[in-house]
């Protein structure tokens, strides 16, 4: 007997009850009486089944539906995800399980409980592309006895309950509160450092500036001095700058009114140098 097989499709062969071949995509042929066409279970659904001998060979995508698991942490959490699959081996499809989709979905999910199981909450927020990975690392093995290739597992949502999501917006409204103290405290220790690197600055150009001011100063008084001592003489000159600095100590100490200044009895012996120096000049 002659058949047309679809493309991507194959249909098994049995022979007194066995499995004796597959059958692709084209032209197949089977003996009358001896040779049959193995049904496939109607559990599998139009996808997988055509017509009811015809297995589709192509990936398939099945969702999980949302499910409840529990974290590490005792959260409770939906987790909702698809997996994407296709037969590779029609036979052990067929004949090593009974009812191949349900197995398919409670293999997964036992798979993303224990996962899920295995991780905390904030583990599972972060990095849901590790969880997706060691899903399909898990499933890959139990897959591939049922000739099953298992291409990938993608969590499409994860929905904490309502006392998990109040828990979840408490804990990030502390964690910004504790960065903007962090950030806060940081900008006043970095402007107390600038503070004081300025106020360093400032005394060092005021002691610099003080520096050449009594530089200045001193280069002045020595060049006064030098003309003083080539008019009136070394000694005069001295006895000059003696006078002079008594009465910049006398006008220092008079300064506030109410100071009380002793005039030692030896003023009038600065006042007659005063005048012998104007005799002279």
């Amino acid at each position: 007997m002659i058949s047309i097989i679809p493309q991507s499709h194959c249909r098994i062969i049995e022979r007194f009850g066995k499995p004796l071949k597959v059958q692709q995509s084209g032209l197949a042929f089977k003996i009358p009486f001896l040779d049959k066409v193995r049904h496939v279970p109607a559990d599998w659904g139009t996808e997988t089944n055509k017509n009811g001998y015809f297995i589709e060979l192509t990936e398939q995508i099945t969702d999980t539906m949302p499910r409840e698991c529990f974290t590490r942490d005792n959260a409770k959490i939906t987790v909702d995800a698809v997996y994407s699959w296709r037969i590779v081996d029609p036979i052990k499809a067929v004949y090593e399980v009974d009812e191949l989709h349900r197995s398919l979905l409670q293999a997964a999910l036992n798979a993303i409980r224990s996962d899920v199981g295995s991780m905390s909450l904030d583990e599972i927020l972060a990095s849901r592309v590790k969880l997706n990975e060691s899903l399909v690392s898990q499933l890959t093995d139990t897959v591939s006895k049922w000739g099953i290739s298992l291409i990938r597992v993608e969590i499409q949502e994860l929905k904490a309950d309502a006392a998990t999501s109040t828990s979840m917006l408490q804990q990030v409204d502390a964690e910004r509160r504790s960065r903007a103290l962090a950030l806060e405290a940081e900008g006043d220790a970095i402007a107390t450092i600038k503070r004081a690197q300025a106020d360093k600055d400032a005394a060092i150009l005021r002691a610099e500036g003080q520096a050449k001011a009594l530089e200045i100063a001193a280069e002045a008084e020595k060049n006064y001095l030098a003309k003083l001592a080539e008019t009136v003489g070394d000694e005069s000159s001295l006895r000059c700058l003696l006078l002079n600095k008594t009465l910049e100590s006398f006008n220092v100490m008079t300064s506030n009114p109410a100071s009380k200044v002793f005039i030692p009895n030896s003023v009038n012996s600065f006042i007659d140098l005063g005048n012998e120096f104007g005799r002279v000049k």
